[in-house]
């Protein structure tokens, strides 16, 4: 203090008595300029202090209020500085000063809440930083729900610090919103449709998702407040407003416990009397299959009398939900079927047909190969 009390009484020795004040501007300035040095030191070091742990809450707390500090310490300082020099100038931009600090305050404050609930979002999801993480869905409709309250709540209280009445801004609001309500139905429909996506969560991005009412099928990429973009299997962006969702049913093969496989076998007639052996080997070699669930759904009977063949059929579910290990684990059971329908000395059918020739008819095909003329001969 003495040092800046030597600077100060150096300015009036220099300037005079009544120009103080722009030695007072001037220690203002520099005690900003201090101050900012000092908590960007301070918030270097608690910003390395915070990478070396995995806490969910440090980290987005440091790192969110970082630049936001030095933003907020010099715009305090400088309409400090401001003020004074507003008290002996006579300009409106100084006058004005009090209500530029007052909307800087609300603005930054709204700077530091946003980034730190982007940045809590993100480790919420980040499996680094918690054991369990939440589903991308919920954290992205968390944080899309906080940060409109702090951009609505900032609004009011910047209306309010200008003047203008909060309860008459939210009357008109109230009115306002009965006419919008009528005019943009859909909007509306639309977002409690997202809102109801939200907190139902029948899916969630990454999710592969199929409409049987409606030609959807594809994986989600995004969730938004209006729409929600659905990458289908050709890779092309589908876009279905949300209002959909409420009137469709949607099934979600992601959240599948099992994959089902169903196959129907036919052998031939003449293999009808191993068809017992078959079906018992089929289902034994199931039973020990290590990615078939044996305490799951397992059957392998016989089923029915085929027009050219003898059906047994093959239901049981695999441990595996990925559509291509599915698809391997079904070669190698159906390739194994095969196996042992032919250990057993038994083919598969195909379909075939017998044609009964009666004997007369086949005793003159007979004749005409031995002598072509004969049946021409023998005609009326």
């Amino acid at each position: 203090m003495d040092i800046l009390q030597a600077i100060r009484t150096a300015f009036a020795a220099g300037i005079g008595e009544s120009n103080l004040w722009i030695a007072d501007s001037f220690v203002i300035v520099f005690l900003t300029l201090l101050a900012a040095a000092i908590a960007g030191w301070f918030m270097a070091k608690l910003e390395s202090r915070a990478a070396r742990t995995h806490n969910l809450w440090d980290d987005a707390l440091v790192i969110s209020v970082r630049r936001p500090l030095k933003w907020l310490i010099w715009g305090i300082g400088l309409t400090l500085a401001a003020e004074i020099a507003g008290q002996h100038a006579d300009s409106i931009v100084l006058a004005s000063v009090d209500w530029v600090r007052r909307l800087g305050a609300i603005v930054i404050s709204v700077w530091f809440l946003n980034g730190f609930i982007t940045r809590a979002e993100a480790n919420l999801m980040d499996a680094e930083f918690t054991h369990k993480p939440m589903d991308k869905t919920t954290a992205m409709a968390l944080g899309r729900l906080l940060r409109i309250s702090v951009i609505i709540t900032a609004v009011l209280v910047g209306l309010q610090s200008l003047g203008y009445s909060v309860s008459g801004v939210l009357a008109f609001g109230g009115i306002g919103g009965i006419a919008v309500g009528f005019a943009a139905k859909d909007l509306l429909a639309n977002f409690f449709g997202g809102l109801m996506i939200y907190l139902d969560r029948p899916f969630a991005v990454g999710d592969w998702v199929r409409s049987p009412d409606k030609n959807i099928e594809g994986t989600v990429e995004d969730i938004g407040w209006r729409l929600t973009r659905i990458r289908t299997f050709d890779k092309r962006p589908l876009y279905v407003p949300n209002s959909t969702f409420t009137q469709i049913s949607v099934e979600n093969p992601s959240r599948m416990t099992h994959r089902r496989i169903y196959e129907t076998v036919g052998i031939r007639y003449d293999d009808g009397v191993k068809m017992g052996e078959i079906i018992v080997d089929v289902k034994a070699m199931l039973r020990s299959h290590p990615e078939i669930d044996s305490d799951n759904t397992l059957i392998v009977n016989f089923n029915q009398f085929a027009t050219s063949s003898l059906d047994f059929f093959v239901y049981c579910f695999t441990h595996t939900t990925e559509w291509v290990k599915y698809h391997e684990v079904k070669q190698d059971v159906l390739l194994k079927i095969l196996d042992i329908i032919q250990k057993h000395g038994a083919q598969c059918a195909f379909p075939t047909s017998t044609l009964h020739v009666p004997d007369t008819l086949r005793f003159e095909s007979n004749l005409s190969e031995l002598n072509p003329g004969a049946i021409q001969r023998s005609a009326p």
